[in-house]
């Protein structure tokens, strides 16, 4: 539906020259988020880039070893820590492409494709909140993963410590599951 009203009129009310100036100045503040739109674009392509070297690096150091022998353990802690730099880095481009559908504008051609619309659509806030909340608790659990594998287990007491964390994270993510 087309807005019918004269300039410095809304819903037929005459607005003043003052007041519309401001309304317009201060609506026209919301593209300060393209900073945030630019700068977590380019941080999440560090990200990707970051864990796609420590995977290379890794992989290199499997392949053709050195003086140091690199074991399973070490592979998969690397590669642990690769996948947590690419889930940040998807909270990123989650807070990207929904801020810049709150507040600037819909993404055209995400909708055109039509299969991967939904994968990012953010209708609200709290709907991009829970969004980056649910891979934010990802990147938790990765990273306790990855700690967990580099623990030195000591006591029976460690060993019941991490059952019961990781009975916690099941827990947790059972109920998150739930709640989706």
């Amino acid at each position: 539906m087309k807005n019918t009203d004269t300039p410095g009129q809304t819903g037929g009310k005459e607005l003043h020259p003052i007041e519309d100036k401001f309304e317009k100045g201060l609506w026209s503040i919301r593209y300060i988020v393209l900073l945030g739109v630019l700068f977590g674009a380019l941080s999440a392509i560090a990200l990707f880039v970051a864990g796609s070297l420590e995977i290379y690096n890794t992989l290199i150091d499997f392949i053709f070893p050195s003086d140091i022998h690199v074991g399973h353990e070490e592979i998969l802690i690397a590669i642990i820590g690769a996948i947590d730099f690419y889930l940040i880095a998807l909270v990123l481009l989650i807070f990207t492409f929904g801020t810049y559908e709150l507040f600037i504008s819909k993404i055209d051609i995400a909708h055109e494709e039509g299969e991967f619309a939904n994968i990012l659509e953010i209708k609200s806030l709290d709907d991009l909140k829970n969004k980056i909340v649910k891979v934010i608790i990802m990147v938790l659990i990765v990273n306790f993963f990855q700690r967990i594998l580099s623990m030195e287990f000591s006591t029976a007491y460690d060993m019941l410590a991490m059952a019961i964390s990781i009975c916690v994270i099941c827990v947790g993510v059972y109920f998150l599951g739930k709640h989706a």
